[in-house]
């Protein structure tokens, strides 16, 4: 888990990427301006989409919820893994009470026989893509990085998700790329690289008290066995 000491400057340097990489986020989020990248997309087609802009302030606040929540859950996957470090068997009960809990969410919201019915098209791959990939497999890489570097270094990657979206959707779907868009990459950028030099920082001073305290352990070993040596060689008269 994630120590904060004001005085340390690795600790200073952690929150501030923080602060800097969610404030970039909302700028991507808030922040239109102008373009800088046209959408491929005609006259038409964005007198349609404009309606579904006014809702666009209320998504930002949904997806900054569950970026709090998210944040929350990897602390405390964190803090059970510290505790009961089996990673397979926490596997296990997350995937089973997952699967139970989206049945029940499924079956409530989905009601139509029909609608059930496995076809082989898309659906079928984006189903066993969000199963091996978005499930399986993520859940697994995100419980070895809270084991290996704790909660902070992985939470610190959700606001680059919103980076990578951007450029994808830019690429592939051919969205428009406004300037709010790219301030608040370099906002998230910048913040990010703070909080992985703060976590360098942080482990250089650990590894260099552990040499030191070593080395110092080294040192004492010697006098004590020569002490030893000195007693047996003169014995007291």
């Amino acid at each position: 888990m994630e120590k904060l000491k004001w005085r340390s400057k690795s600790s200073q340097a952690k929150s501030l990427g923080t602060i800097v990489s969610i404030a970039g986020a909302f700028v991507v989020t808030f922040y239109k301006g102008p373009p800088i990248v046209r959408p491929r997309l005609d006259i038409a087609s964005l007198d349609q989409i404009q309606p579904l802009q006014s809702n666009w302030i209320l998504g930002g606040f949904y997806l900054a919820a569950q970026a709090i929540l998210i944040s929350a859950w990897y602390i405390l996957q964190a803090i059970t893994l510290k505790e009961f470090p089996a990673l397979i068997v926490m596997l296990c009960y997350q995937y089973f009470f997952s699967t139970i809990l989206a049945a029940m969410f499924s079956l409530t919201v989905v009601t139509e026989l029909s609608a059930w019915k496995l076809r082989l098209d898309v659906g079928l791959f984006a189903i066993a893509y969000s199963a091996v990939i978005g499930a399986a497999f993520l859940t697994t890489l995100l419980l070895w990085c809270l084991m290996r570097a704790g909660p902070l270094y992985v939470s610190m990657f959700k606001p680059l998700a919103i980076l990578f979206s951007t450029v994808m959707g830019v690429i592939i779907f051919g969205d428009g790329l406004f300037l709010g868009s790219l301030v608040g990459a370099v906002i998230i950028v910048i913040g990010f690289y703070v909080v992985m030099w703060g976590k360098a920082k942080e482990e250089n001073t650990i590894d260099d008290r552990g040499t030191w305290s070593s080395e110092l352990s080294s040192e004492k070993v010697p006098l004590l066995q020569n002490s030893t040596e000195d007693t047996k060689c003169c014995p007291s008269v």
